[in-house]
């Protein structure tokens, strides 16, 4: 019986490391070594170097040593693993979900998830059987309403640091440059990510201030998750602070507004209202909209965006 629980914690890993093996490409040790430290398995190198070597044994596993490190992946027709395999369906949803919410995601729930995501585009590739799920990769897609533009690049590290820190409730040191392009050095208490278009916002407290700040994090040239924990504030929600207008550059401010907006121009804000509160009045070539809004730069951006469609822009005062 002394031997069991070193039994079971072999059998747990081993099966671990089964269902993170790809099918269409390889992977090597130290990848699957970062994948089960995600997934809060901690095992070092040599230990999950002896594990594949004996797995590759039992299993029809193809090991890859003409380099290293060493490349592992099923067989071409292995069936893997039954217990861990995923349906068409679950698949589909897989691959859209990494497809869709890969930049919010904990890069540690990432890399414990990256079997599964492997598996799933794996049953919905090119080479799959699950025909309308892979057609349907290609039948949806999320577009944008404004000129689409290309992500910036983030530094490498710094959204595993942030999405560590953030999870984990641990402060942030930050080597950070600002639109200005002044450097700063700080170390802040992470509350929220937010995707804004094609880029990515930290919103964090700095030490020693009670104001939330928004910082974009491909100007963060370098970040590093602390060992200090930190008891997130019950007064802050990303929630309502999105609301309130931070992320147009507002203060949470709300104002009843009136414009006119020609019919063609502003048919669809009878669709896709301004407000629950919002009224219309039809006019001949226009349509007079009421509404209360979050008052911010990005809702002026928006209404000057209108040109000559737009005219009569007031606020109502209460």
């Amino acid at each position: 019986m002394a031997t069991r629980p070193n039994t079971l914690a072999t059998l747990h890993v081993a099966l671990e490391l089964l269902k993170r093996i790809p099918r269409d490409s390889k992977i090597s040790a130290p990848e699957l070594q970062e994948q089960l430290k995600g997934a809060g398995i901690e095992r070092d190198l040599r230990s999950i170097q002896r594990q594949l070597a004996m797995l590759a044994k039992h299993f029809d596993i193809e090991c890859d040593d003409r380099n290293r490190p060493y490349g592992y992946r099923w067989n071409p027709g292995a069936r893997g693993l039954s217990v861990q395999g995923l349906n068409a369906q679950e698949s589909l949803l897989l691959a859209m979900a990494e497809q869709t919410l890969g930049n919010l995601l904990p890069s540690s729930l990432k890399k414990s998830m990256e079997g599964f995501f492997t598996q799933a585009r794996g049953n919905v590739g090119p080479t799959a059987n699950a025909n309308l799920e892979r057609e349907w990769l290609r039948k949806v897609r999320v577009v944008s309403e404004t000129q689409p533009l290309l992500p910036p690049p983030i530094r490498k590290g710094v959204f595993e640091a942030v999405s560590q820190a953030l999870y984990q409730n641990q402060w942030l040191k930050l080597n950070y440059q600002n639109s200005a392009d002044k450097q700063t050095e700080a170390e802040v208490m992470p509350l929220g990510l937010a995707q804004q278009g094609p880029r990515i916002y930290l919103v964090c407290r700095f030490a020693g201030y009670e104001d939330e700040r928004i910082l974009a994090l491909h100007r963060m040239h370098k970040a590093v998750a602390t060992d200090k924990v930190f008891l997130r504030p019950a007064d802050f929600d990303l929630a309502r602070y999105a609301s309130d207008g931070k992320f147009g550059f507002g203060e949470g401010q709300r104002i009843r507004m009136k414009f006119r907006v020609r019919k063609d121009a502003g048919r669809h804000l009878l669709e896709s209202k301004l407000s629950a509160d919002q009224t219309v009045s039809v006019m001949k070539d226009w349509y007079e909209i009421t509404a209360t809004v979050v008052d911010s730069a990005l809702l002026w951006r928006w209404i000057w965006g209108f040109g000559k469609d737009v005219t009569n822009v007031t606020r109502i005062e209460n």
